[in-house]
């Protein structure tokens, strides 16, 4: 049997989720992510005291490596590969809109439509089959009325995720669907297993964040 630790820290909140194959044994979370940092290390260590394990039977941990808050990431990253390289076992990298589709793939809709609110009216999102083909990459977007117009006449979509509660208002075509679905390092639970049985891991060494677009620090910009 197969132990795998689940961070997510991308996006609203921070989680973890401890996996024995597939299976869901634990989940701890945080609603305020702007405190992982301090809290996501003393989580990992109750959950694994809770369910009488050490780190040292930890076969890999999985990571939802963005795109999403920036500090959020580099806080799940940093961990995931830290914990990876003392304990050398495999790091798993999942695109957290890929998790997000993921987790709403049984709902009744021919394609999926992650949305995470990157401020404004920007989100990052990517459009995927029910069987988590790719049908439009991820990237960042600035909503308008007219967005997957083209796509929705002949498709039903199933908007999720934070920053469709921004693009709802906008749109009433009958085939733009919402589903309001609350997801944490539970989510990663049929990605993680998948990638794990197919060795699919991510380089310790060289993995960065997928933040979407490029960061840009406030001062920088004030400065400029």
């Amino acid at each position: 049997m197969s132990w795998i630790l689940c961070i997510d820290t991308a996006v609203q909140s921070s989680s973890i989720c401890l996996l024995q194959q597939d299976k869901v044994v634990a989940v701890k979370e945080s609603s305020d992510q702007k405190e992982s940092a301090s809290w996501l290390q003393v989580a990992i260590k109750e959950l694994l005291a809770e369910n009488d394990l050490s780190l040292q039977q930890l076969n890999a941990i999985a990571v939802s490596a963005g795109p999403g808050s920036y500090t959020g990431l580099r806080v799940g990253m940093a961990s995931a590969k830290g914990l990876c390289y003392a304990l050398q076992i495999p790091l798993i990298a999942l695109n957290t809109l890929e998790v997000m589709a993921s987790a709403v793939s049984d709902q009744n809709a021919d394609l999926i439509c992650p949305m995470i609110d990157a401020r404004r009216m920007e989100v990052f999102t990517a459009v995927y089959t029910k069987e988590l083909n790719i049908i439009q990459p991820p990237h960042p977007l600035i909503l308008s009325d007219n967005s997957f117009e083209e796509e929705l006449k002949t498709h039903s979509i199933l908007f999720t995720g934070n920053g469709s509660t921004k693009f709802k208002p906008l749109v009433s075509e009958k085939n733009a669907l919402f589903v309001d679905h609350h997801f944490n390092a539970a989510s990663m639970a049929a990605l993680a297993f998948k990638h794990y049985e197919n060795k699919a891991f991510a380089d310790i060494a060289y993995s960065e964040p997928y933040y979407g677009k490029e960061f840009q620090s406030p001062f920088f910009k004030s400065v400029i």
